[in-house]
């Protein structure tokens, strides 16, 4: 018997009577119509239209005893399965829980009523086993069900099953047994799809109002110290020891309340109930100072392009087409904040021409200040951040929701293409991506002067850094021709494919303990006191004929015999004190960053199919094209407060979603790249299952880890950006003439010095920036949660809204710990630069 599954026709009484006349005898045609179906295959929902469908079979033979009703029978979907399953002689599906359509096996109106019975039976009988295992299977792995109602079900199938063995053995007794087998099976499946619904469909709408209550909070809090942060008076110490008593206070507080009542501890209640308690302190304060005569504007000081941005996209996560196709709508959104950017700073002036801004604007009297930057160059940043960001888009996978659309081919392992001459060129592209990568970090360390210090970390670029490409690009290679190599060296090929990945990982680890150790990559030289310079004598002809002439001429007389004799002097004696100059302190802080963020990309980018080493170059690409985008239109306030504005925050937030679906990724469990697990361990992992798990995770939220890792890049880019600027050297009065014929020097710019010069200020912003980001990340994660929670009765709850909030709850987990990690490396370059001061001024004294 052949099935023929068809869309549902617009019309049916004309397209049916021309299809029954072509069916051949033995055909069962099944269409079904379901209105809730779209084109694009989106569906959920519980309203009449979304639920409602119809279905229509067709056979030359009646399949049907008697008459059907008028009114037509509601039968659940899962239903379905099972009956089709068994009507073509397939295996019913393991995790169904459905019950057959016994109707549809009671045979022709000929057949006699004791064998269309035992038809029924039989297949209520293969249903009842196949349900019967599925919950012995899923009670031993879990313990949701309910032990009381499994025992009964099981007691109630063994007797209905020991009942139908029984009567097959005798055929010819009485057909009220039989039909009390037919319900004691249809008693055990509906317990059973009851009990399995009433276990899965459990939602807590007190647990889910207060963790929604408590991240809605912990967002507000998050906006308000990064405010607070700024702020002179802002306590840091007892931000932290202060919420931490309050929430104990609480959690203790309940406890007893709970021990006093008798009721039953539940450990996600008390913790949330210990998280609230640590926020209402702040709240508290928050409170006051809104009782204080602050504004609105004042607390809530996120821009208004900026807060729509945000409102837009977190009301988004709410919509499941939005959800499904988010990786090509991000782009969309990256692209346009970068507009707005642009946008902002041309409203500025700092994309004008400089013959533009020296005519002065109409009703102001002062032209307007020169931009730090050239109109050009900025345009040339944001077109080249608009081109990367179509390129790394290049490399995406399709849902499955989205059956139209094509997945990149280029996600793919090398080992998977068949043709040598390809695999060879797409080969010699990917080294060549590592090779630039290496390259350009290489050339960025050497153009502000860090490459040259003979600390261990640089020595380690120098040399450590080419060695891990050199083993990258050797895995590859084994990798993709694994299968085409001989048999005599396969041995070698498999041992150098579980070493290769482990050493990357090993001088990976060992260059971050390096940067650890010896954060300070700066050039420093010692030497003698540094000559004076020579005093220019102004020509002056004739004798001094008044006092002003002897006031001109006699100073520099003087000093010129005081240089000569000093240098007379410096022949039997040393040169002066000992000096040190120390090249490049204005990029310690981003040098350290940006070789901690090249160690980390290395073992993630083996982590990934060989062809995502272009995606790793453009993200690298891509952020500092951002960086210095960003830094265009970031004032640099001397001396402090340090500011990074929420647009650059949340460009930074929405690039590291953007480059999560560039390495081929998408928020549903089957898109996980399960082979990153093996990546080292060819083999297996025995027993442990924390090491895997690490490594999927890893691959899967690389660019939520790289991102947060390098978010203090934000505050420093800016500073190291400044340029140099010209100054005159001041001199005492009366010697204009001296100061005349002295040329203008350039001075040299503090850059990241200046944050040292402020720590307070510093701290601050380090804070207020680690706040900020959180903030985007967390209404991420609550819009997310409050989607799950009020469409947790929608068809597509499970399929996209709910991995949707658990990748958005590890994501942010993720991205809260490499911001920890970034945030520490800061102050351990900062700390260590302190340190290296006061060793400096303690050998100067000496």
């Amino acid at each position: 018997m052949a099935l023929t599954t068809l869309r549902w026709p617009r019309n049916l009484a004309k397209w049916t009577r021309g299809l029954v006349e072509r069916l051949e005898n033995d055909t069962l045609l099944v269409v079904a119509g379901d209105h809730g179906m779209t084109m694009n295959g989106d569906h959920g929902g519980d309203s009449e239209l979304e639920v409602s469908a119809a279905l229509f079979l067709y056979s030359p033979t009646a399949l049907f005893s008697s008459a059907p009703p008028e009114e037509p029978e509601v039968v659940p979907q899962v239903s379905l399965v099972p009956t089709l399953a068994l009507l073509l002689g397939l295996p019913i599906p393991f995790g169904n829980v459905g019950e057959v359509m016994v109707e549809v096996f009671s045979g022709s109106e000929d057949s006699q009523f004791h064998s269309s019975a035992l038809a029924q039976a039989s297949a209520l009988h293969l249903n009842a086993q196949q349900v019967s295992r599925f919950l012995h299977t899923y009670s031993t792995a879990t313990q949701d069900l309910q032990i009381k109602e499994l025992q009964r079900l099981q007691s109630l199938f063994s007797k209905a099953s020991a009942d139908y063995q029984r009567l097959l053995q005798s055929p010819q007794r009485a057909e009220a047994a039989l039909q009390a087998v037919i319900a004691e099976l249809q008693q055990f499946l509906r317990g059973a799809r009851a009990m399995c619904i009433e276990s899965w469909a459990r939602f807590s709408l007190v647990r889910m109002a207060g963790g929604a209550t408590l991240l809605a909070t912990a967002c507000f809090l998050c906006l308000l110290a990064s405010q607070w942060a700024t702020s002179p008076g802002f306590p840091f110490r007892s931000l932290f020891l202060i919420p931490v008593l309050s929430g104990l206070a609480g959690a203790m507080l309940y406890a007893g309340l709970l021990a006093t009542t008798g009721l039953k501890l539940d450990p996600v209640v008390l913790g949330a109930v210990a998280a609230m308690g640590s926020l209402l302190p702040c709240l508290w304060k928050a409170w006051a100072g809104w009782g204080a005569g602050r504004h609105l504007a004042d607390l809530l000081p996120i821009p208004g392009p900026v807060l729509l941005f945000l409102l837009i996209r977190l009301a988004a996560f709410f919509s499941d087409s939005f959800v499904v196709a988010e990786a090509r709508a991000t782009p969309f959104l990256l692209g346009s904040l970068i507009l707005l950017l642009l946008a902002q700073l041309h409203w500025e002036g700092q994309l004008l021409p400089p013959r533009l801004l020296a005519v002065p604007r109409l009703g102001s009297s002062t032209p307007p200040s020169a931009p730090r930057h050239n109109g050009a160059h900025i345009l040339g940043l944001g077109v080249g951040l608009l081109l990367c960001t179509r390129l790394a888009g290049l490399f995406h996978r399709c849902p499955e929701e989205t059956p139209a659309c094509r997945s990149s081919p280029w996600l793919s392992p090398l080992a998977s293409m068949v043709g040598g001459r390809a695999k060879n060129l797409w080969y010699g592209a990917c080294v060549g991506a590592l090779v630039a990568l290496l390259a350009f970090v290489r050339l960025w360390l050497h153009r502000y002067g860090n490459l040259k210090s003979p600390e261990p970390p640089v020595l380690f670029v120098r040399w450590g850094l080419p060695l891990m490409a050199l083993a990258t690009a050797a895995y590859w290679a084994l990798a993709s021709g694994a299968d085409e190599a001989p048999p005599r060296l396969r041995a070698l090929v498999a041992g150098a494919s579980v070493m290769l990945p482990r050493a990357v990982a090993g001088l990976a680890a060992s260059g971050l303990m390096l940067l650890l150790w010896r954060p300070v990559t700066v050039l420093v030289k010692a030497g003698m006191g540094t000559p004076r310079t020579r005093t220019i004598l102004t020509p002056f002809s004739g004798p001094p004929t008044s006092q002003a002439d002897l006031d001109y001429v006699v100073p520099q007389i003087y000093r010129h015999m005081q240089e000569v004799f000093q240098g007379r002097l410096a022949k039997t004696k040393s040169q002066g004190p000992p000096t040190v100059t120390a090249y490049q302190l204005g990029s310690v802080y981003s040098a350290a960053m940006v070789t901690a963020l090249t160690l980390l990309a290395f073992p993630l980018l083996l982590l990934h199919a060989e062809r995502i080493s272009l995606v790793f170059l453009l993200l690298f690409l891509q952020s500092f094209l951002l960086l210095h985008l960003l830094a265009a239109g970031m004032p640099i306030t001397t001396p402090g407060p340090f500011i990074v504005p929420w647009q650059a925050v949340s460009a930074w937030a929405l690039l590291a979603t953007h480059t999560f679906y560039s390495t081929g990724h998408q928020p549903v469990f089957p898109a996980i790249h399960w082979h990153a697990a093996f990546v080292g361990f060819p083999e297996g992992h025995g027993s442990f299952t924390w090491l895997p798990a690490l490594l999927v995770g890893a691959n899967t939220f690389a660019s939520h880890l790289l991102f947060a890792v390098g978010c203090p890049l934000l505050l420093l880019w800016p500073f190291l950006c400044e340029s140099q600027r010209p100054r005159k050297r001041r001199q005492p009065p009366g010697n204009e003439a001296e100061t005349r014929v002295r040329p203008e020097e350039e001075e040299e710019p503090l850059k990241e010095m200046r944050l040292q010069d402020a720590p307070h200020h510093f701290n601050a912003a380090l804070l207020q920036l680690g706040l900020k980001y959180l903030f985007v990340l967390g209404t991420q994660i609550l819009a997310c949660a409050l989607a799950a929670s009020i469409l947790r009765r929608h068809l597509m709850v499970w399929k996209v809204f709910a991995p949707k909030f658990i990748f958005e709850a590890v994501g942010f987990i993720v991205s809260s710990v490499g911001l920890l990690l970034g945030i520490a490396l800061v102050m351990r370059v900062d700390s260590a630069v302190s340190s290296w001061f006061r060793q400096l001024v303690l050998a100067q004294q000496r």
